[in-house]
Formats: C-alpha cells, sequence, structure tokens
C-alpha cells in the first residue's frame, strides 16, 4: 500500500517530507519521491528503490529548497517499478503535482478521452492520468474565470469523474500555501499545527 506526506508551513519541506517517508516504509514500497514549490515552480525528485538508496542520495546530490511539498512511497499497481512510474506525477502544464494512493479503476477511459484532447503521458499510472485531470478542470475553470479556490474546485470536479479509490494530496504553483487532500476508501489523516500543517496516509 503506498504512503503519503505533505507539508505546509514555513520550515524547509524537504527534510520533513523524507522523514515522514521513511516512517511510512513499513507498508511496503518499491520507489519513493517528492515534488517541492521552489521558486514559483515545481522540483520533482523521485527514484525507484529504497529510499536511503535512492531517494535520499539524489536529494543529496541535488537538494530543494522550499516550504511546501508532497512525497509518496509506491507500492505498483498501474505500471511496473521504475523512475517514470514513481509518484509525484505533473499534469500536462507542469503546475500542479499529485501523489495517490489506491485503484482509479476507470484509468485507461479517462486516458483514452484525455490523449484525443492532446494530453502526453509519459508513465503507466492511473495517478498521472488523474494529475492530468485535475488539470483539465483547473484550466477550463481559469478560462472560465471562476473566482475562488480553484484547485480545490478542480479536484472535486475531477474525482466526480473517477471510479474507484483513492487518498491524494495536490499542490499547485498558482496556490503556493495550498494543499489539497481527499479520500475515498483510503486512509487520510491532517495535523494542524502552529504556522505549519501536515497530511498523510497514517
Amino acid at each position: 500500500m503506498c504512503g503519503i506526506i505533505g507539508y505546509v508551513g514555513k520550515k524547509a519541506a524537504s527534510p520533513i517530507l523524507l522523514e515522514g517517508l521513511r516512517r511510512l516504509e513499513y507498508r511496503g514500497y518499491d520507489s519513493a519521491g517528492v515534488a517541492v514549490l521552489q521558486d514559483a515552480d515545481l522540483a520533482i525528485r523521485k527514484k525507484k528503490g529504497k529510499i536511503d538508496e535512492g531517494l535520499a542520495h539524489l536529494l543529496l546530490q541535488r537538494p530543494l529548497a522550499g516550504n511546501v511539498g508532497i512525497g509518496h512511497t509506491r507500492w505498483a499497481t498501474h505500471g511496473p517499478p521504475c523512475d517514470e512510474n514513481s509518484h509525484p506525477h505533473l499534469d500536462q502544464s507542469g503546475k500542479i503535482a499529485v501523489v495517490h494512493n489506491g485503484v482509479i479503476e476507470n484509468c485507461e477511459t479517462l486516458r483514452q478521452r484525455l490523449s484525443k484532447a492532446g494530453h502526453k503521458f509519459v508513465s503507466a499510472t492511473d495517478t498521472e492520468v488523474l494529475a492530468h485531470l485535475i488539470g483539465e478542470h483547473y484550466q477550463k475553470q481559469r478560462a472560465e474565470k471562476s473566482g475562488g479556490d480553484l484547485l480545490t474546485s478542480a479536484v472535486c470536479a475531477a474525482l466526480r469523474d473517477v471510479i474507484g479509490t483513492y487518498g491524494i494530496a495536490v499542490i499547485c504553483t498558482d496556490q503556493p500555501d495550498t494543499m489539497v487532500g481527499a479520500r475515498r476508501g483510503s486512509p487520510l489523516i491532517i495535523g494542524v499545527g502552529e504556522g505549519e500543517n501536515f497530511l498523510t496516509s497514517d
């Protein structure tokens, strides 16, 4: 079962995410990754293999700065264990990052629909399909100049299209102080601190 960790606060996100992922290792996994909002952009590090042999080494070589991020340990369901299939995944624009625990049963139907609309996928995962679906709704709402929290609205709209189970965490470059979480059939816990908030699968 996959593990999810998210952080929004004033501290450096990367060490917190890495420690959170280490605490989720007992769930079993084949790869791990993090996405951090860094200089108004999304920076991703992900690697097949154990955290201390892959991701932690990658973060030492290419450190991340930023105080908002999400992390994930993956247990393969859609697509084999490899760097490309590791989470987090981006939407088509590269503005939205998603981590996901669960199985999207109508993944291939959604992938075909999005492909016909011009979306290009780099992985075999259902999570990348979800990221693109959220991105599609987000861009549509921006074009319509919808007010309010566009990211939350886009996540809700995308999840109405989804059949299956999920626990997700989503961040976006346009809303750098926001992390959206949602669940159906997968655990998700929110931790509220002083000047910082957390999200985790347990």
